[in-house]
Protein backbone atom coordinates (compact mmCIF):
# COMPACT_ATOMS: atom_id res chain seq x y z
CA UNK A 1 0.00 0.00 0.00
CA UNK A 2 2.86 2.34 0.82
CA UNK A 3 4.57 1.85 -2.55
CA UNK A 4 1.32 2.23 -4.52
CA UNK A 5 0.48 5.33 -2.49
CA UNK A 6 3.92 6.77 -3.20
CA UNK A 7 3.35 6.45 -6.95
CA UNK A 8 -0.17 7.87 -6.65
CA UNK A 9 0.89 11.11 -4.95
CA UNK A 10 4.11 11.55 -6.93
CA UNK A 11 2.56 11.48 -10.42
CA UNK A 12 -0.60 13.61 -10.62
CA UNK A 13 -1.88 14.75 -13.96
CA UNK A 14 -1.30 18.35 -12.91
CA UNK A 15 0.39 19.70 -9.79
CA UNK A 16 -2.04 22.61 -9.95
CA UNK A 17 -5.12 20.39 -9.55
CA UNK A 18 -4.80 18.01 -6.61
CA UNK A 19 -7.31 16.98 -3.95
CA UNK A 20 -6.07 18.19 -0.51
CA UNK A 21 -5.47 14.69 1.00
CA UNK A 22 -3.07 13.95 -1.89
CA UNK A 23 -0.95 17.04 -1.22
CA UNK A 24 1.73 17.49 1.43
CA UNK A 25 0.98 19.86 4.29
CA UNK A 26 2.00 23.42 3.48
CA UNK A 27 4.59 23.34 6.30
CA UNK A 28 3.60 22.34 9.86
CA UNK A 29 0.90 19.69 10.15
CA UNK A 30 0.20 16.59 8.13
CA UNK A 31 -1.98 15.03 5.45
CA UNK A 32 -2.36 11.34 4.42
CA UNK A 33 0.37 12.00 1.85
CA UNK A 34 2.80 12.89 4.65
CA UNK A 35 2.38 9.39 6.08
CA UNK A 36 3.77 7.54 3.05
CA UNK A 37 7.52 8.13 3.43
CA UNK A 38 7.66 7.46 7.20
CA UNK A 39 5.51 4.35 6.71
CA UNK A 40 8.15 3.07 4.31
CA UNK A 41 10.99 3.70 6.79
CA UNK A 42 8.93 2.13 9.57
CA UNK A 43 8.46 -1.00 7.43
CA UNK A 44 12.20 -0.96 6.65
CA UNK A 45 12.81 -1.20 10.39
CA UNK A 46 10.38 -4.11 10.78
CA UNK A 47 11.89 -6.10 7.91
CA UNK A 48 15.42 -5.26 9.08
CA UNK A 49 14.84 -7.00 12.40
CA UNK A 50 13.13 -10.01 10.81
CA UNK A 51 15.95 -10.29 8.24
CA UNK A 52 18.69 -10.05 10.88
CA UNK A 53 17.05 -12.73 13.00
CA UNK A 54 16.55 -14.97 9.97
CA UNK A 55 20.19 -14.68 8.91
CA UNK A 56 21.40 -15.29 12.45
CA UNK A 57 19.29 -18.45 12.57
CA UNK A 58 20.99 -19.62 9.36
CA UNK A 59 24.40 -19.21 10.97
CA UNK A 60 25.56 -15.86 9.54
CA UNK A 61 28.49 -14.33 11.42
CA UNK A 62 28.56 -10.78 12.78
CA UNK A 63 30.93 -9.79 9.99
CA UNK A 64 28.54 -11.19 7.38
CA UNK A 65 25.64 -9.21 8.82
CA UNK A 66 27.60 -5.94 8.95
CA UNK A 67 28.80 -6.36 5.38
CA UNK A 68 25.27 -7.07 4.21
CA UNK A 69 23.93 -3.97 5.97
CA UNK A 70 26.62 -1.71 4.48
CA UNK A 71 26.25 -3.22 1.02
CA UNK A 72 22.47 -2.77 0.99
CA UNK A 73 22.64 0.78 2.28
CA UNK A 74 25.30 1.87 -0.22
CA UNK A 75 23.45 0.29 -3.16
CA UNK A 76 20.24 2.13 -2.22
CA UNK A 77 22.16 5.42 -1.95
CA UNK A 78 23.81 4.81 -5.33
CA UNK A 79 20.42 4.10 -6.92
CA UNK A 80 19.16 7.39 -5.52
CA UNK A 81 22.08 9.31 -7.02
CA UNK A 82 21.57 7.57 -10.38
CA UNK A 83 17.89 8.55 -10.33
CA UNK A 84 18.82 12.17 -9.58
CA UNK A 85 21.14 12.12 -12.64
CA UNK A 86 18.58 10.51 -14.95
CA UNK A 87 18.10 10.86 -17.94
CA UNK A 88 21.80 11.74 -18.28
CA UNK A 89 21.29 13.82 -21.43
CA UNK A 90 22.64 17.08 -19.97
CA UNK A 91 25.95 17.77 -18.27
CA UNK A 92 24.00 19.83 -15.70
CA UNK A 93 22.63 16.56 -14.34
CA UNK A 94 26.14 15.86 -13.06
CA UNK A 95 27.57 19.31 -12.27
CA UNK A 96 24.40 20.38 -10.40
CA UNK A 97 23.58 16.95 -9.00
CA UNK A 98 21.34 16.90 -5.96
CA UNK A 99 23.16 14.77 -3.39
CA UNK A 100 20.14 13.95 -1.25
CA UNK A 101 16.79 12.33 -2.04
CA UNK A 102 14.26 9.75 -0.93
CA UNK A 103 16.42 6.71 -1.71
CA UNK A 104 19.50 8.33 -0.18
CA UNK A 105 17.59 8.93 3.05
CA UNK A 106 16.28 5.36 3.02
CA UNK A 107 19.82 4.02 2.51
CA UNK A 108 21.34 6.12 5.30
CA UNK A 109 18.50 5.56 7.76
CA UNK A 110 18.57 1.82 7.04
CA UNK A 111 22.34 1.53 7.51
CA UNK A 112 22.50 3.40 10.80
CA UNK A 113 19.24 1.94 12.10
CA UNK A 114 20.30 -1.62 11.25
CA UNK A 115 23.77 -1.19 12.77
CA UNK A 116 22.22 0.13 15.99
CA UNK A 117 19.66 -2.70 16.06
CA UNK A 118 22.35 -5.24 15.30
CA UNK A 119 24.26 -4.66 18.53
CA UNK A 120 21.55 -3.59 20.99
CA UNK A 121 18.78 -5.15 23.03
CA UNK A 122 15.22 -3.83 23.31
CA UNK A 123 15.96 -1.45 26.18
CA UNK A 124 18.99 -0.02 24.40
CA UNK A 125 16.97 0.45 21.19
CA UNK A 126 14.32 2.41 23.09
CA UNK A 127 17.06 4.56 24.66
CA UNK A 128 18.74 5.07 21.26
CA UNK A 129 15.51 6.25 19.65
CA UNK A 130 14.90 8.61 22.59
CA UNK A 131 18.39 10.09 22.30
CA UNK A 132 17.97 10.65 18.56
CA UNK A 133 14.56 12.31 18.88
CA UNK A 134 15.25 14.43 21.95
CA UNK A 135 18.73 15.32 20.71
CA UNK A 136 17.30 16.47 17.39
CA UNK A 137 14.80 18.73 19.13
CA UNK A 138 17.60 20.26 21.19
CA UNK A 139 19.62 20.90 18.03
CA UNK A 140 16.71 22.43 16.14
CA UNK A 141 15.21 24.55 18.93
CA UNK A 142 18.00 25.53 21.34
CA UNK A 143 21.23 25.68 19.31
CA UNK A 144 21.66 29.14 17.72
CA UNK A 145 21.51 29.36 13.93
CA UNK A 146 24.77 30.90 12.61
CA UNK A 147 24.24 34.40 11.29
CA UNK A 148 21.06 34.94 13.32
CA UNK A 149 22.59 37.04 16.12
CA UNK A 150 22.80 34.09 18.51
CA UNK A 151 19.04 33.52 18.48
CA UNK A 152 17.91 29.92 19.15
CA UNK A 153 16.79 27.85 16.17
CA UNK A 154 13.32 27.34 17.58
CA UNK A 155 12.45 30.90 16.54
CA UNK A 156 12.93 29.98 12.87
CA UNK A 157 11.02 26.69 12.63
CA UNK A 158 8.15 28.45 10.87
CA UNK A 159 10.49 29.41 7.98
CA UNK A 160 11.59 27.13 5.17
CA UNK A 161 15.24 28.12 4.88
CA UNK A 162 16.30 29.98 8.02
CA UNK A 163 16.38 27.09 10.50
CA UNK A 164 19.48 25.12 11.51
CA UNK A 165 18.82 22.16 9.18
CA UNK A 166 18.70 24.46 6.13
CA UNK A 167 21.90 26.19 7.23
CA UNK A 168 23.69 22.82 7.57
CA UNK A 169 22.53 21.71 4.12
CA UNK A 170 23.76 24.92 2.49
CA UNK A 171 27.04 24.82 4.38
CA UNK A 172 27.81 21.18 3.51
CA UNK A 173 26.23 20.73 0.07
CA UNK A 174 26.29 24.23 -1.36
CA UNK A 175 24.20 24.37 -4.52
CA UNK A 176 23.57 20.62 -4.67
CA UNK A 177 20.16 20.90 -3.05
CA UNK A 178 16.55 20.24 -4.00
CA UNK A 179 15.72 22.05 -7.23
CA UNK A 180 12.41 23.21 -5.77
CA UNK A 181 14.19 25.70 -3.52
CA UNK A 182 18.02 25.62 -3.79
CA UNK A 183 18.09 27.02 -0.21
CA UNK A 184 16.86 24.02 1.81
CA UNK A 185 16.28 20.32 1.23
CA UNK A 186 13.32 18.20 2.42
CA UNK A 187 15.66 15.18 2.64
CA UNK A 188 18.57 17.09 4.12
CA UNK A 189 21.42 15.92 6.31
CA UNK A 190 20.34 17.02 9.79
CA UNK A 191 16.74 15.82 9.36
CA UNK A 192 18.04 12.35 8.49
CA UNK A 193 18.97 11.92 12.18
CA UNK A 194 15.35 11.53 13.37
CA UNK A 195 14.60 9.42 10.26
CA UNK A 196 16.99 6.87 11.78
CA UNK A 197 14.68 6.98 14.78
CA UNK A 198 11.76 6.01 12.54
CA UNK A 199 13.69 2.90 11.45
CA UNK A 200 14.55 1.98 15.04
CA UNK A 201 10.90 2.29 16.08
CA UNK A 202 10.14 -0.08 13.21
CA UNK A 203 12.79 -2.47 14.55
CA UNK A 204 11.08 -2.41 17.95
CA UNK A 205 7.75 -3.19 16.26
CA UNK A 206 9.44 -5.96 14.28
CA UNK A 207 10.69 -7.57 17.49
CA UNK A 208 7.13 -7.72 18.79
CA UNK A 209 5.62 -8.94 15.50
CA UNK A 210 8.28 -11.65 15.26
CA UNK A 211 7.85 -12.79 18.86
CA UNK A 212 6.32 -16.07 20.00
CA UNK A 213 3.21 -14.46 21.46
CA UNK A 214 -0.18 -15.61 20.11
CA UNK A 215 -1.31 -13.66 17.05
CA UNK A 216 -4.23 -11.85 18.80
CA UNK A 217 -1.85 -10.61 21.52
CA UNK A 218 0.64 -9.36 18.95
CA UNK A 219 -2.12 -7.53 17.08
CA UNK A 220 -3.55 -5.99 20.24
CA UNK A 221 -0.11 -4.99 21.53
CA UNK A 222 0.88 -3.39 18.23
CA UNK A 223 -2.40 -1.51 18.00
CA UNK A 224 -2.20 -0.28 21.60
CA UNK A 225 1.41 0.85 21.23
CA UNK A 226 0.52 2.62 17.98
CA UNK A 227 -2.35 4.53 19.56
CA UNK A 228 -0.19 5.58 22.53
CA UNK A 229 2.57 6.75 20.17
CA UNK A 230 0.08 8.75 18.10
CA UNK A 231 -1.24 10.55 21.18
CA UNK A 232 2.31 11.18 22.43
CA UNK A 233 3.28 12.57 19.03
CA UNK A 234 0.29 14.91 19.01
CA UNK A 235 1.23 16.12 22.49
CA UNK A 236 4.87 16.58 21.43
CA UNK A 237 3.52 18.68 18.56
CA UNK A 238 2.77 21.44 21.09
CA UNK A 239 6.49 22.11 21.62
CA UNK A 240 8.02 20.74 18.39
CA UNK A 241 5.47 20.89 15.55
CA UNK A 242 4.70 17.91 13.33
CA UNK A 243 6.54 18.67 10.10
CA UNK A 244 7.56 16.25 7.35
CA UNK A 245 10.15 18.49 5.68
CA UNK A 246 11.95 18.93 9.01
CA UNK A 247 11.16 15.31 10.03
CA UNK A 248 10.51 16.59 13.54
CA UNK A 249 10.55 14.28 16.54
CA UNK A 250 6.80 14.67 17.04
CA UNK A 251 6.34 13.67 13.38
CA UNK A 252 8.47 10.54 13.94
CA UNK A 253 6.48 9.41 16.95
CA UNK A 254 3.08 10.25 15.45
CA UNK A 255 3.72 8.57 12.09
CA UNK A 256 5.32 5.49 13.67
CA UNK A 257 2.22 5.19 15.85
CA UNK A 258 -0.02 5.56 12.84
CA UNK A 259 2.08 2.97 10.99
CA UNK A 260 1.82 0.50 13.87
CA UNK A 261 -1.96 0.94 14.17
CA UNK A 262 -2.40 0.59 10.40
CA UNK A 263 -0.26 -2.55 10.28
CA UNK A 264 -2.12 -4.03 13.25
CA UNK A 265 -5.39 -3.43 11.42
CA UNK A 266 -4.02 -5.17 8.32
CA UNK A 267 -2.81 -8.12 10.42
CA UNK A 268 -6.22 -8.35 12.08
CA UNK A 269 -8.03 -8.45 8.71
CA UNK A 270 -5.51 -10.54 6.76
CA UNK A 271 -3.79 -12.85 9.24
CA UNK A 272 -6.48 -13.40 11.83
CA UNK A 273 -9.66 -13.36 9.74
CA UNK A 274 -8.03 -14.41 6.44
CA UNK A 275 -9.79 -11.77 4.33
CA UNK A 276 -7.17 -11.79 1.58
CA UNK A 277 -9.08 -11.39 -1.71
CA UNK A 278 -7.96 -7.75 -2.05
CA UNK A 279 -4.28 -8.15 -1.15
CA UNK A 280 -2.67 -9.67 -4.25
CA UNK A 281 -2.01 -6.40 -6.16
CA UNK A 282 -0.54 -4.81 -3.04
CA UNK A 283 1.68 -7.84 -2.40
CA UNK A 284 2.95 -7.57 -5.98
CA UNK A 285 3.88 -3.92 -5.35
CA UNK A 286 5.63 -4.94 -2.14
CA UNK A 287 7.73 -7.64 -3.81
CA UNK A 288 9.56 -5.16 -6.04
CA UNK A 289 9.65 -1.82 -4.19
CA UNK A 290 12.98 -0.63 -5.63
CA UNK A 291 11.96 -1.33 -9.22
CA UNK A 292 8.59 0.33 -8.59
CA UNK A 293 10.10 3.49 -7.12
CA UNK A 294 13.17 3.83 -9.36
CA UNK A 295 11.40 2.76 -12.54
CA UNK A 296 8.37 4.98 -11.98
CA UNK A 297 10.61 7.95 -11.19
CA UNK A 298 12.63 7.41 -14.36
CA UNK A 299 9.47 6.96 -16.45
CA UNK A 300 7.98 10.15 -15.01
CA UNK A 301 11.04 12.18 -15.99
CA UNK A 302 10.86 10.80 -19.51
CA UNK A 303 7.17 11.44 -20.11
CA UNK A 304 6.98 14.76 -18.22
CA UNK A 305 9.97 16.47 -19.84
CA UNK A 306 12.14 14.42 -22.21
CA UNK A 307 9.82 12.72 -24.73
CA UNK A 308 8.09 15.31 -26.93
CA UNK A 309 5.30 14.58 -29.39
CA UNK A 310 3.10 16.63 -31.74
CA UNK A 311 -0.28 17.16 -30.07
CA UNK A 312 -3.28 19.44 -30.39
CA UNK A 313 -1.78 21.56 -33.12
CA UNK A 314 1.52 22.02 -31.27
CA UNK A 315 4.70 20.52 -32.67
CA UNK A 316 6.45 19.62 -29.43
CA UNK A 317 4.54 18.80 -26.28
CA UNK A 318 5.59 16.56 -23.38
CA UNK A 319 4.10 13.10 -23.80
CA UNK A 320 2.48 13.30 -20.37
CA UNK A 321 0.76 16.59 -21.17
CA UNK A 322 -0.53 15.23 -24.49
CA UNK A 323 -1.99 12.11 -22.86
CA UNK A 324 -3.36 14.07 -19.92
CA UNK A 325 -5.05 16.76 -22.03
CA UNK A 326 -6.42 14.33 -24.59
CA UNK A 327 -7.56 11.43 -22.42
CA UNK A 328 -8.54 13.15 -19.17
CA UNK A 329 -8.88 16.94 -19.23
CA UNK A 330 -11.08 16.80 -22.33
CA UNK A 331 -14.01 15.36 -20.35
CA UNK A 332 -13.26 15.45 -16.60
CA UNK A 333 -13.11 18.30 -14.04
CA UNK A 334 -9.49 19.38 -13.33
CA UNK A 335 -8.92 17.64 -9.97
CA UNK A 336 -10.70 14.46 -11.02
CA UNK A 337 -8.73 14.42 -14.29
CA UNK A 338 -5.48 14.80 -12.34
CA UNK A 339 -6.44 11.95 -9.98
CA UNK A 340 -7.53 9.73 -12.87
CA UNK A 341 -4.13 10.18 -14.53
CA UNK A 342 -2.36 9.29 -11.26
CA UNK A 343 -4.53 6.17 -10.80
CA UNK A 344 -3.74 5.14 -14.38
CA UNK A 345 -0.03 5.55 -13.66
CA UNK A 346 -0.38 3.29 -10.61
CA UNK A 347 -2.25 0.67 -12.66
CA UNK A 348 0.32 0.77 -15.48
CA UNK A 349 3.03 0.01 -12.95
CA UNK A 350 0.93 -2.71 -11.40
CA UNK A 351 0.85 -4.33 -14.84
CA UNK A 352 4.64 -4.02 -15.20
CA UNK A 353 5.25 -5.45 -11.73
CA UNK A 354 2.70 -8.22 -12.32
CA UNK A 355 4.67 -9.38 -15.37
CA UNK A 356 7.89 -9.37 -13.33
CA UNK A 357 6.11 -11.22 -10.52
CA UNK A 358 4.89 -13.97 -12.86
CA UNK A 359 8.39 -14.34 -14.30
CA UNK A 360 9.82 -14.43 -10.73
CA UNK A 361 12.01 -11.39 -11.39
CA UNK A 362 12.71 -9.49 -8.18
CA UNK A 363 15.37 -6.84 -7.53
CA UNK A 364 16.90 -7.50 -4.14
CA UNK A 365 19.73 -5.45 -2.62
Amino acid sequence: MTIAGMLLVNQPGSWGAIYPPLEHAEWHGWTPTDLIFPFFLFIVGITTWISLESRRARGASEGDLVRQILKRGLIIIALGLLLNMFPYEKIERFTQLRYTGVLQRIGLAYMFGALIAFRTNLKQQIVASGILLIGYQVLMTIVPVPGKFGLPGGLFLHTRDQHLAAWVDRAVMGGHLWSGSHTWDPEGLLSTIPAIGTVILGVIAGRWINSKQPLPERIAGLFAAGCIAMVAGLMWNWSFPINKSLWTSSYVLFTAGMGAATLATCMWIIDQYRVTWWTKPLAIYGMNPIIAFWGSGAMARLIYSVIKVPCGGETKVALQRCVYDTAYVSWLPPKLASLAFAVTFVLVWLGILWILYRKRIFLKV
